[in-house]
């Protein structure tokens, strides 16, 4: 089906090799700095990757990945935490429950009680609860802008997101997941966007697909008719699987804007 051919990037990029990158670069940063695993939540899945800052009181950028809720973990998830430390800042890679075992309500709450449990403990980890930045690419773009309303960050990074469910409701991942009208109309971030919320980047690669950049340019409305800043960019070249390879990497379009935004 078309909706097919829009949503699901991996119909035109095979996106092993990429997984594959987000793995090794993750397991050399947990081999290379000082981390930690912590259990934010009561059930198994809710568990994060700390990797600490050099000195104390610095900011935070905590990534919640993708995998259409149903693949990746946060040990594929600390890829940028290299660059992220190198450049004085703290690195969380946040990990939830995956569907169809847990419903995608379920799955938006773990990642808001992650995020509310890095800002209460911030004193104790020695971040700045002041300078916390939420990231997140593709499902996990969809779930960090969930957060929004609802938890205390200075900023958000939005990597080829999906912003308004609806149209996955007739997708193959949305029959993969069971995923109901009224349950895309609830997790749609579109909906939620108000005065008041912390400014937000958002990009996506030159070369993903049609819904993408249909998504983005349905949030950037909403963000600008509710009033939310909000700064936008195209990464020239760049595909759904490696645009979050340069989340923090200050030679890439997004890292250096993503940098910029931790200071």
């Amino acid at each position: 089906m078309w909706l097919d051919e829009a949503y699901l990037p991996g119909l035109s990029v095979a996106p092993e090799p990429y997984l594959d990158e987000y793995s090794k670069r993750s397991e050399l940063a947990r081999r290379t700095l000082s981390w930690r695993e912590i259990a934010y939540g009561p059930d198994e899945p809710e568990r994060l990757h700390f990797f600490p800052a050099a000195r104390a009181g610095a900011p935070l950028l905590v990534f919640v990945h993708g995998g259409y809720w149903q693949e990746l973990t946060e040990y594929e998830s600390s890829f940028a935490a290299a660059d992220v430390v190198a450049h004085g800042a703290a690195f969380a890679a946040l990990g939830y429950g995956l569907a169809p075992a847990y419903r995608l309500d379920e799955i938006t709450a773990m990642v808001r009680r992650g995020v509310r449990w890095l800002y209460d403990n911030a004193s104790v980890l020695g971040i700045d609860a002041s300078r916390i930045v939420l990231a997140g690419h593709s499902a996990g773009a969809q779930l960090a802008a969930m957060c929004l309303p609802d938890v205390k960050i200075s900023a958000a990074v939005l990597v080829s997101g999906l912003y308004d469910l609806e149209p996955l409701v007739r997708t193959s991942v949305g029959v993969a997941i069971g995923l109901l009208p009224d349950e895309a109309v609830r997790n749609s971030p579109v909906r939620l966007l108000r005065g008041g919320l912390p400014p937000l980047l958002v990009g996506y690669g030159s070369d993903e697909t049609a819904g993408f950049a249909a998504q983005q340019g349905l949030l950037l409305s909403a963000a600008r008719a509710a009033r939310v800043p909000v700064d936008a960019l195209v990464v020239p070249g760049r595909h759904h699987f490696d645009v979050p390879l340069g989340l923090a990497d200050p030679a890439d379009p997004l890292g250096e804007r993503v940098l910029a935004v931790l200071q």
